[in-house]
């Protein structure tokens, strides 16, 4: 396919076109190849005119145009300040010809102390800050040089490095700077050009000048001896850098992640936990990041946190993040490093432009390349002070021959006509230089004293011992070495501080389970769902007919209906009334204090219009284990746990349920144990489970007792006694003995009396006398009591009173507690 391109002109306004054909001015193109050339000039000029820095002064055109615009207009910084409008201005016209905003926002990049490690504009105005606000209008601003910026200009007078034209060839600029520190390690870059990025880290100046010094003074270093001066990179904002290992690959390779952190630590303040923030990570907008939390806060995807606010001043940075009373701080300081950017990456991409051209560098590289800079530099400063001393020294030599016969030359001079016939008959006679008989020709008449003729011998002296040590430090390059160390330790001296990142060894990812504290817990949960974990210790032991303590505050028509004890560390499997199995950690129950009514489950499961019915700790999943399920109706059902080891957000099936029959208890079995099943109205079924078949999860099970207007409300492991309760506060302990083994499927036998003073049956356990039982009530009184404590007796015994119970008041659970034997 081919284009001919033609010359048009539109009339703007009203939109007549011309076509004005100029056949010797047409060219054809095959358009693929146009556009080839196109692109590829357009990317290398946003490469190497706008996005990349140089590698030998670390800076990209814009940035150094700005520095030598200042060094022009003389701003240094112990002269006043000037209009920022003024710097951007004249880069504009002299140097830079592009838009002023984008020149201005480079400057202004150069001013901000949490973007550069060390500042190369003083700026004085709103420069923006690390919330994201924007600095003021450069109208507004003013500026001027830093005093490490000029050390970046230094001997730039001196030949030191090459000028080129301007882009209207009506002044010159230089190509790069002298800089006598490393500006590129120290500082770092950031820029996006066109099928590459580079983003350099920052370093600590003292610690990237050891590293350059080692490297001049052993070649062959290898980069671990480099790293003991310079362990990584040191950003502006502090923070922490998470492990050695992403730093030792970018150095290697030239390409690295970092992961960052923000400084915190831990506060207490009137019997409240606080986490404060003090240092953040690297480019991290301190507004965005406070946001972002209060998020992920309202999402519940971090939890834990009551308030969070910014207290920073002009003193430093400090959020602080307000905990709720029974929060774990290390906890969830873990969840806000996983979930918010107080953790973030930094990827490192150490890639600049080498002799024009983009190279991805090791750190061995960088540093070399900057002392063969600055090996450039102070050859050709040396060559420029020795060509400036011998022509000096040339002068003070025609001089000195012209003040010994000083009476010759002044008679000379007076008989010549003019000022050429002076100068060339000094010349012919003392055969001196047109310069020298210049220069005698300018001499003042002070110059004949004699404290200034010996002011030129003793001048002239120094010239020639400093020619003397000029040519030797150009013929030994050991000499340059030493030039380059001695002015980066003049620099340490002048501008050394301390490190502001920390580096940590550890790059092991902490789980939120390491953080927690492996300890038991009481957890309950209320017939509306409001579950919680209070620490077993909360509770002290109280006898048998005690009032017990307030377990928990619910609402009037709410009441505690699950209670168990398990370790943070544990499982825990809840099983909906409509046969559904959620998984979820101990430790995610939201801890509270006795007298609140914790979190609701909804908040915390993904439930489906059900409700949890049981609930019971696993510890680890394990082929031989079993879990058993009874229902309503009177079914049982035997399925192997592993069939439940698979945790998935939205639940999945435990067990099918037929209409109207709801699943009532769950139990974890080995496969050879006895059960036994009980009734509100008293009755109770024992028989081995070896007589349920295993079924799959999805199985609804067979026949476990048979119902007369009844309904099953436990099931329980036969073993050592059985303890019953009835909802009037009274109840017993019964052998297991006593249950006469049958078949599953029986009408069973009567377990208690179920009249009038105890009222129905609310639930079984199976105890021992080193057991400890705890009662819940409707209103959230709970009391916990020894097993031995209560009395033993036959099935059909009325029992005895369990607990006190203020009026209308009712026992809605129980719980036992297993003995420390």
């Amino acid at each position: 396919m081919k284009l001919k391109i033609l010359l048009i002109k539109e009339i703007f306004g009203t939109g007549e076109l011309y076509r004005y054909k100029m056949p010797e001015e047409i060219q054809q193109r095959i358009i693929e190849q146009e556009m080839k050339e196109s692109y590829i000039d357009y990317a290398m000029s946003v490469i190497t005119s706008r996005a990349l820095p140089d590698i030998n002064d670390g800076l990209k055109p814009v940035q150094r145009r700005i520095l030598y615009t200042m060094y022009k207009l003389g701003l240094f910084h112990n002269k006043p300040h000037k209009k920022s409008a003024n710097v951007t201005g004249t880069c504009l016209a002299r140097w830079h010809p592009h838009g002023d905003a984008p020149v201005y926002e480079a400057m202004v990049r150069m001013a901000q102390p949490f973007s550069l490690r060390y500042l190369l504009v003083d700026g004085q105005g709103n420069m923006g800050s690390i919330d994201g606000d924007p600095p003021a209008h450069q109208r507004y601003t003013e500026a001027r040089l830093s005093k490490m910026a000029e050390e970046m200009l230094v001997d730039i007078e001196k030949d030191t490095v090459r000028f080129i034209p301007n882009y209207d060839n009506s002044t010159k600029e230089p190509v790069i700077l002298p800089t006598k520190f490393p500006n590129l390690l120290v500082n770092g870059s950031a820029g996006i050009a066109v099928g590459m990025a580079t983003n350099l880290p920052p370093h600590q100046l003292g610690e990237t000048i050891d590293a350059i010094i080692l490297s001049i003074d052993n070649p062959k270093i290898e980069l671990n001896e480099i790293m003991q001066a310079l362990p990584g990179p040191d950003f502006p904002t502090g923070g922490i850098i998470v492990g050695k290992s992403g730093i030792l690959k970018a150095y290697q390779t030239g390409r690295g992640l970092l992961k960052v952190r923000a400084k915190t630590s831990f506060e207490e303040k009137s019997n409240k936990k606080r986490i404060i923030v003090s240092e953040i990570p690297y480019l991290v907008n301190k507004t965005l990041l406070i946001e972002g939390i209060a998020n992920h806060v309202k999402e519940k995807t971090i939890e834990g946190i009551s308030d969070i606010r910014d207290e920073s001043d002009r003193k430093g940075m400090r959020i602080v993040i307000e905990l709720k009373q029974q929060a774990n701080p290390e906890f969830v300081l873990n969840q806000l490093f996983k979930y918010s950017a107080m953790q973030t990456t930094f990827g490192v991409n150490l890639l600049a432009l080498v002799a024009g051209e983009p190279k991805i560098l090791t750190l061995k590289q960088i540093i070399q390349s900057y002392v063969n800079h600055r090996k450039r530099v102070a050859t050709r400063r040396t060559k420029f002070e020795l060509s400036e001393a011998e022509e000096k020294a040339h002068i003070l030599e025609g001089l000195k021959i012209a003040l010994a016969s000083i009476d010759d030359v002044v008679s000379l001079i007076k008989k010549s006509n003019n000022v050429m016939e002076a100068q060339e008959l000094l010349q012919e006679k003392y055969k001196l230089s047109e310069k020298q008989s210049k220069a005698i020709l300018e001499m003042r008449l002070q110059r004949l004293t004699s404290l200034e003729t010996r002011k030129v011998r003793d001048d002239l002296d120094e010239l020639r011992k400093m020619i003397i040590e000029l040519k030797k430090i150009l013929a030994d390059e050991q000499k340059i070495y030493t030039i380059i160390k001695r002015e980066l330790q003049e620099l340490k001296e002048k501008f050394d501080d301390t490190r502001r990142t920390q580096i940590i060894d550890s790059d092991e990812i902490i789980e939120d389970e390491d953080l927690i504290k492996k300890e038991e817990m009481v957890i309950t949960m209320s017939h509306s769902g409001y579950i919680k974990r209070i620490p077993l210790e909360t509770y002290k032991q109280q006898r048998r007919g005690g009032k017990g303590v307030i377990a928990s505050t619910t609402k009037e028509e709410d009441f505690i209906e699950h209670l168990f004890v398990t370790s943070t560390h544990a499982y825990i499997l809840f099983f909906s009334d409509k046969g559904r199995m959620y998984w979820l950690k101990a430790y995610k129950v939201p801890e509270a204090s006795r007298y609140a009514k914790g979190g609701n489950i909804v908040n915390i499961l993904a439930l489906k219009e059900e409700k949890i019915t049981a609930m019971i700790p696993v510890k680890e999943f394990k082929e031989n284990l079993f879990l058993v399920m009874a229902t309503k109706k009177g079914l049982v059902k035997k399925t192997s746990l592993m069939e439940y080891s698979r945790p998935r957000q939205g639940g999945i099936i435990a067990i099918t349920l037929r209409e109207q029959d709801r699943l009532v208890e769950v139990k974890l079995t080995d496969g050879n144990k006895e059960l036994l099943l009980a009734t509100a109205k008293g009755m109770a079924v024992r028989f081995n489970e070896k007589h349920i078949r295993e079924s799959g999860r999805q199985a609804m099970g067979v026949r476990g007792i048979r119902l007369v207007n009844d309904h099953v409300i436990g099931m329980e492991i036969a073993e050592g006694t059985i303890l019953s309760v009835c909802e009037n506060g009274y109840g017993k302990r019964t052998a297991v003995d006593e249950y006469r083994l049958i078949n599953r499927g029986g009408k069973g036998v009567i377990n208690i009396k179920t009249n009038e003073r105890n009222g129905g049956v609310v639930g079984i356990k199976s105890v021992k006398d080193n057991d400890e039982v705890m009662f819940i009530t409707k209103k959230g009184v709970m009391i916990r009591t020894p097993v031995k404590n209560i009395s033993d007796v036959g099935r059909n015994a009325m029992g005895v009173r369990l607990m006190k119970l203020e009026a209308g008041d009712k026992v809605v659970g129980v719980a036992h507690i297993v003995g420390e034997e």
